[in-house]
């Protein structure tokens, strides 16, 4: 048995979980998000409580059993608590500005970044002097949050030499020594 798939996935007040057709849908006081489940997998809702289940070992409801029970999960946290990423500009002169649901970027390059965010994802950016430029995302879905953070993080990664580039805020980056100086 999966240990991830057979946990219990239990549903918080304020939140809805629905099943139909194979067709999973969560609502609650952050959003509404839906999962299509594969037809191998059972989604049973009793209560508070949704349970996942898979009817027999093979190796392809195996594999599944865990990965919808841990989406369903992400989905019954976000609608609820939400995620919330926040993203640090480490560099000279690198900035970022919002204006509606576009972000602009500064990075060092000879022509700004404009990205344009989905409208479930709320953005808050701050910039204080000595301090290094903060980009704040929150949004109901886990998995469109990751994707955005990747695609910033893409523009600028974090490089070991000096440290520059775009990181979760708190994350360690490795440092290397440059070249040593020869004879």
């Amino acid at each position: 048995m999966s240990r991830i798939g057979k946990l219990p996935i239990e549903i918080p007040a304020g939140v809805t979980l629905t099943v139909d057709n194979n067709v999973v849908k969560v609502k609650g006081p952050q959003g509404e998000l839906t999962q299509v489940v594969d037809p191998l997998i059972k989604v049973e809702v009793d209560g508070n409580v949704c349970h996942v289940t898979r009817p027999d070992d093979e190796k392809e409801s195996r594999s599944k059993h865990g990965l919808y029970r841990a989406l369903i999960h992400n989905m019954v946290k976000g609608v609820s608590e939400g995620y919330t990423a926040t993203l640090e500009l480490v560099g000279v002169g690198y900035r970022v500005e919002s204006q509606g649901q576009v972000l602009n970027f500064s990075l060092g390059y000879t022509h700004p970044i404009y990205l344009q965010l989905p409208s479930e994802v709320k953005i808050e950016t701050k910039s204080e002097r000595n301090q290094n430029p903060l980009v704040i995302l929150k949004t109901a879905d886990k998995q469109l949050l990751g994707q955005i953070c990747a695609k910033i993080r893409s523009f600028r990664k974090p490089e070991p030499y000096k440290g520059k580039g775009i990181r979760f805020q708190g994350e360690v980056v490795r440092r290397k020594a440059g070249k040593s100086a020869g004879k």
